[in-house]
């Protein structure tokens, strides 16, 4: 018989449970500081955004630009800033799928390797 009745040391899962506390801030502070690209248009339009998906740049090429279709370079800048995200959205879940796995996603005790 397993001493306290085969209960998993609490203190090992209080640990463990810090160590992913930590590493997930750690990787939602990378993810922070990582910047991603977009585009549309076949690169008339690039955008730049961070892996927490805050917009950090623009460009325009400005064979973009006609005074007489502003509706198309609109629809250029969103569609650029959506793949950005897109882009953002792919990375967070590289960074942080494996540590929500972590938090339950497997078997066994959640939180626990095994």
């Amino acid at each position: 018989m397993i001493p306290g009745g085969g209960q998993p040391n609490m203190q090992q899962l209080l640990q463990q449970a810090q160590k992913m506390q930590q590493d997930l801030a750690k990787a939602q502070e990378e993810l922070a500081r990582t910047e991603v690209d977009g585009q549309a248009g076949g690169g008339l339009v690039k955008a730049t955004v961070t892996g927490s998906g805050e917009l950090r740049g623009l460009v325009i090429d400005p064979k973009a630009v006609d005074p007489e279709d502003t509706e198309t370079l609109a629809d250029l800048v969103v569609a650029a800033v959506q793949a950005a995200n897109e882009n953002a959205q792919n990375l967070q879940q590289r960074k942080l799928g494996p540590l929500a796995q972590g938090l339950g996603g497997g078997s066994g005790i959640p939180g626990l390797p095994f």
